[in-house]
């Protein structure tokens, strides 16, 4: 199994779908690999780095808490090279190019990346919902070869390669309180501590950054123990949210027609940890079935 996530920013994986990936690799072993594709260089969210230093630092952050993770990691770089500015608040044709190349080259069978939100009402971050939409727009050009050849041309336009398309799901988005959606639900709690580790890796961020922002009411943490019970924490306001169990921290995912179309059984054979659920299965089996016709 190849995984793929996609989000705008460093730190973004880990709140919503690290976990889920650590499970794969512990059940799954050398059968699983998993990669997190991020979308910006991250130079713009501090308040007291220069965007230089804060991108440099940002970056480390992320490598280290790969190394936790044990996943590869790439930042997303435009065709002339250089990484996506932060706050990408538009769609480029650059944006589309790249993404669609870096799909292609890693062939996932799952891709997840953010959702768009449908109720007009729903908060957003504007870097996020760019990211989800270059998605949709570009997954069905993910197995057209000649999409985007003037952004990267090949010596010869005979000679294409079939690429799959994969199933899309989308993460849970704390910025869309009250407009998430949930088709699968996945208990993470044996992954618990190394979700904490990857994301204590974020000190600029969860230590400065956020706290400075003050929209998140959060003091700096101290320790790695006192930043779990923070992480609990939120993981509870979440299964609040979504109508979860409380008591235990989930991963949740919705299921789109972005890409290919799956078949429900294989779903919940392939995700791990899945907390049982009939209504929200008949509904998504349903759902599926419409979609394939």
């Amino acid at each position: 199994m190849r995984v793929l996530h996609v989000h705008a920013h460093f730190d973004d994986f880990e709140f919503v779908a690290a976990g889920t990936f650590e499970l794969w690799r512990r059940q799954r072993g050398a059968d699983f690999t998993g990669k997190v594709l991020v979308c910006t260089d991250g130079r713009s969210g501090h308040h007291a780095r220069t965007r230089a230093e804060t991108a440099r630092v940002r970056l480390a952050e992320q490598e280290a808490s790969a190394r936790v993770g044990q996943y590869s990691f790439e930042l997303l770089k435009k065709p002339d090279g250089r990484p996506f500015e932060e706050a990408c608040r538009t769609l480029t044709t650059d944006l589309l190019a790249a993404l669609w190349r870096s799909i292609r080259e890693f062939e996932p069978d799952y891709l997840l990346c953010p959702p768009l939100p449908v109720d007009p009402l729903a908060g957003v971050h504007p870097d996020h919902i760019t990211v989800a939409e270059a998605v949709r727009r570009v997954a069905y050009m993910i197995n057209v070869p000649h999409a985007f050849l003037d952004e990267y041309p090949v010596a010869d336009e005979t000679a294409s390669r079939f690429v799959k398309t994969p199933v899309i799901l989308n993460t849970y988005d704390g910025y869309m309180a009250g407009a998430n959606q949930i088709d699968l639900a996945v208990d993470i709690a044996e992954a618990f501590d190394v979700v904490a580790e990857e994301s204590w890796c974020h000190q600029s961020q969860i230590n400065e950054w956020l706290p400075w922002v003050a929209r998140h009411q959060i003091e700096p943490t101290a320790h790695l123990e006192a930043w779990k019970e923070k992480l609990r924490a939120r993981f509870a306001r979440q299964a609040r949210e979504l109508g979860l169990p409380e008591g235990r921290p989930h991963e949740a995912f919705t299921v789109t027609a972005w890409g290919v179309v799956p078949d429900a059984g294989q779903l919940e054979m392939d995700f791990p940890n899945l907390v049982p659920d009939a209504g929200r299965s008949l509904r998504l089996r349903e759902r599926l079935g419409r979609w394939r016709g």
